[in-house]
């Protein structure tokens, strides 16, 4: 019994021995596991760590993998458990290292985060939340690695002026709460934050985030609470802040009512305090000047838009500009940026005289902060210059604006001032790259052209003169009428103008122009130029020239007729001694200075009296007594003229049909009378000319006028439709025949005879030639020189040059 009982209890420790020995073994593998867990998340925790992953995604990602690696590495059994797995005395010293090296692996996995990132401290916090949730957790092995990274910590700590080690978000907050600080009744604690905060910002403002959220606060602040520690504090902050965001600062501090208060002028002074910021404080304050008063509009790459819905920006920074200047710093900068502020400052008074007409107790900052930038720039004598002019008093009113430029850039003229090269340059640049806005086009243009002016002699340089050109077909009219009143102004040297072709054609084109003035003012440009052009450039562009007239005969402005009309008169009296071009020339535009004689408009009817007479002196036309006044008559005019037709003209008529059908569609009146009469005329002396085909479409033409409402205008069309179903009826369809027909008709011809009787009211006899155009069929004769009833045709010799005996 005794024996079975030893053998049992022998047994049972050898069970125990085995299940102890199976334990040991299995921790030992865990061990291991947890080794190689710990090792591939400290992998990951690297790998992120030298990414470019969001902060906030990367630190809570590692987080994550932190909370696995503690509970891999705190969930193993303690050191005195640790001791006794083992298989023989061999194995302990491995597995006990192993153990320690579990827990060093994780402890230099924090270490890493946090020499980088100190702010990964929070990682600690985490782990004690998560020794609480559970305490199967090695307690006292945590707490060991928390106290030494820890200590690490406070060392790299202590080493870092304040800030260095958080990420902007963290920055900004810890700021935040420093300026709130400040507030605060207790003064040691102001004073405490206020050493803090200017420590923080001196390395690490360029990582605050909402600048102007702080800059706002600051202006808030100040406005409630007067106290030195407060006042000073917050305006170092001001200039701590402007160093790395100026742009913000500024823009911050132009968006308050206007005029600024105490409180914000001391905050400009602030941001400006460092020489280093001016430039950047000028380029922000020009950036602002961009803007129009009043008018939304973005105006950075950053689309930062007026929180203020008057938008008064662009007015604050002038008065900022006449606070800011007179400082020293600003006095040594404001030499590289005189020509932006000149310019920004001359558009700006464009715009401040219109808001002064709704609010006239409005300080006029622009003008005066012109005036503060003259004096710092060394031109006090143009200021003065220019108060005698009662110039700056006179800039109030919209009207005296452009003359004030005018005077502006005449009086720098004057005076030679010294920043001319730089100014005219930036002028240039601002032509070639176009403005904003139209006004500010004429402002530049205004300015830019006094300045020529005044140094330079006509003609100027091509490189500016290219610009002219172009402002010449410019959509601001203003700017069109600008140019080319400079232009006109160069007639005296236009032949000394390289592309002399270039700026006429330019001129042309501006003829096409949906502005009544710019095409008026065209037109005198032209005149004038034209008067003073040499004759070889003259011809070349003769015909280009009166192409271009005709369009603007039949304009819808009667000034515009009478001039196009008058003009194109005075052309053709100009190159009279280019005979062989002045046929095509005349006969392109017959038709409407034709059919405007009967324009209501007295000066459009004198332009075409004057243009005709000058044709039938230029074409030896026999003279058109009728356009006279004393014996005026509208068809008799016409039967005149295409009697004199009968000599020489007469490959122009089915042209002249042609142009002449396209009146009929007028809705003036007298238009569409004169062109159903002249038809009627081109027609009977030109009717062998037309085929079949043409006078189809002419029939078909008055056939819709035969409808008009206007009685006269349908006697007259009758009788016009007539002559078109005559000359039809006597076509034949036979090419060979017609071609004969032809022929006989352009070797014999009949003059005309009177077939309207239009408004034949006055008393003809006493003119010379009254009798004669209104005798009969039998006894009308072909002109004074023929009359045989024939006329010879140059073409055709034949028997029209036989005696009159023989015929």
């Amino acid at each position: 019994m005794s024996s079975r009982i030893t053998k049992a209890v022998s047994n049972l420790h050898i069970l125990q021995s085995s299940v102890k020995w199976h334990h040991m073994e299995h921790s030992a593998t865990s061990l291991w596991d947890t080794y190689s867990g710990l090792i591939s998340n400290q992998a990951m925790i690297l790998a992120l760590n030298s990414s470019f992953v969001d902060p906030v995604l990367q630190f809570e990602t590692q987080l994550k993998i932190i909370n696995s690696s503690f509970k891999m590495a705190f969930a193993v059994t303690n050191l005195d458990e640790v001791r006794e797995i083992r298989m023989n005395e061999d194995d302990e010293d491995d597995i006990e290292s192993l153990y320690r090296t579990i827990l060093n692996l994780f402890e230099d996995t924090l270490l890493i985060l946090v020499s980088k990132d100190v702010y990964k401290l929070q990682i600690l916090k985490e782990m004690v939340v998560w020794m609480n949730e559970d305490n199967s957790y090695m307690q006292e092995e945590a707490m060991v690695v928390i106290s030494r990274v820890l200590s690490f910590a406070a060392r790299k700590v202590k080493g870092s002026s304040v800030g260095k080690t958080l990420l902007p978000p963290l920055l900004t907050d810890f700021v935040w709460s420093l300026l709130m600080k400040l507030s605060v009744p207790d003064q040691t604690i102001a004073s405490e934050a206020a050493t803090i905060l200017t420590l923080t910002l001196e390395c690490n403002a360029h990582k605050v985030t909402m600048v102007s959220k702080i800059v706002d606060t600051i202006y808030k602040q100040l406005c409630g609470d007067d106290s030195p520690i407060l006042r000073e504090a917050m305006l170092r902050v001001i200039t701590l802040l402007t160093r790395t965001s100026p742009k913000k600062v500024i823009f911050q501090l132009m968006d308050y009512p206007v005029p600024a208060d105490d409180i914000l002028i001391l905050m400009w002074y602030a941001a400006g305090a460092e020489s280093s910021v001016v430039p950047h404080v000028l380029k922000t304050i020009l950036l602002i000047l961009k803007g129009k008063p009043r008018e939304m509009e973005k105006i950075t790459e950053r689309k930062h838009f007026s929180l203020n819905a008057t938008n008064m920006m662009p007015v604050a920074a002038s008065q900022a500009l006449c606070t800011l200047l007179p400082l020293g710093p600003y006095k040594k900068a404001v030499a590289q940026f005189f020509p932006q502020l000149l310019m920004a400052l001359m558009l700006q008074l464009f715009y401040s005289s219109n808001l002064r007409l709704m609010t006239e107790d409005r300080p006029f900052y622009a003008r005066d902060a012109l005036r503060v930038l003259l004096n710092c720039s060394g031109l006090q004598e143009v200021d003065t210059a220019l108060n005698r002019k009662n110039c700056w008093n006179q800039f109030s009113q919209v009207l005296f604006h452009h003359h004030g430029v005018y005077l502006v850039a005449k009086t720098l003229s004057e005076y030679k001032f010294p920043q001319f090269p730089e100014t005219l340059h930036y002028l240039y640049k601002l032509a070639v790259e176009g403005p904003r806005r139209s006004e500010d086009s004429v402002i530049t243009i205004t300015f830019l052209t006094e300045l020529l002016n005044n140094f330079f002699k006509d003609p100027f340089p091509e490189k500016f003169l290219v610009l002219f050109r172009n402002w010449v077909n410019d959509p601001d009219p203003a700017v069109c009428k600008l140019s080319l009143q400079k232009i006109a102004s160069m007639a005296p040297v236009i032949n000394e103008i390289e592309n002399v072709c270039s700026l006429l054609t330019s001129i042309l084109d501006a003829f096409l122009s949906k502005d009544t003035t710019v095409i008026i003012r065209a037109l005198i440009t032209l005149r004038k130029l034209l008067d003073r052009l040499d004759k070889v450039t003259y011809s070349s562009l003769f015909t280009r020239i009166a192409s271009s007239y005709c369009p603007l005969m039949d304009h819808a402005n009667g000034g515009i007729r009478s001039m196009a009309i008058h003009h194109f008169g005075q052309l053709l009296m100009d190159m009279s001694q280019y005979t062989w071009m002045l046929n095509d020339v005349v006969n392109a535009g017959l038709v409407p200075l034709i059919l405007f004689l009967e324009d209501t408009e007295e000066r459009v009817v004198k332009a075409c009296k004057y243009t005709l007479e000058i044709c039938a002196s230029e074409l030896k036309w026999s003279t058109l007594y009728f356009l006279k006044d004393e014996y005026y008559n509208f068809e008799l005019v016409v039967l005149n003229i295409c009697n004199n037709f009968l000599i020489s003209h007469q490959k122009y008529i089915t042209d002249l049909i042609s142009e002449t059908l396209g009146f009929l569609e007028s809705s003036r009146r007298y238009l569409k009378r004169g062109s159903v009469i002249l038809l009627g005329y081109l027609a009977k002396l030109g009717g062998h000319l037309l085929l079949r085909d043409e006078i189809d479409v002419m029939i078909e033409a008055i056939d819709r006028v035969i409808r008009d409402e206007d009685p006269v205008i349908r006697e007259l069309a009758e009788i016009t439709n007539k002559i078109f179903l005559e000359i039809a009826h006597k076509l034949t369809t036979s090419t060979i025949k017609q071609s004969f027909q032809r022929l006989f008709n352009f070797i014999y011809l009949k003059k005309l005879k009177l077939l309207y009787n239009y408004n034949l009211t006055k008393n003809l006899t006493g003119s010379p030639m009254g009798i004669k155009e209104i005798r009969s069929d039998k006894e009308a004769i072909i002109s004074d020189h023929y009359e045989d009833g024939l006329v010879k045709n140059e073409g055709f010799p034949s028997a029209l040059e036989h005696s009159s005996e023989e015929k």
